[in-house]
């Protein structure tokens, strides 16, 4: 079964039981370097496998960029 979640303002369907590092492989995001919030709560990368998402969650996942 899918659940609806928003990802950076989006809408998407991802299955059930779906945890934040499974999301990220989904969307071919690697997990150094992003930083995820998960109902405006940030969850540290040692949790990623660990928070599962839930219908009606809103992530954020923000890429840092080196520069200067």
């Amino acid at each position: 079964m899918a659940i609806a979640v928003t990802v950076n303002g989006e809408p998407q369907h991802v299955p059930e039981g779906t945890s934040v590092a499974a999301l990220l492989k989904q969307m071919n995001v690697s997990a150094e370097g992003v930083a995820v919030e998960v109902n405006a709560e940030v969850v540290r990368k040692a949790r990623h496998t660990e928070v599962t998402l839930h219908n009606g969650d809103h992530i954020e996942i923000v890429t840092f960029v080196g520069g200067g």
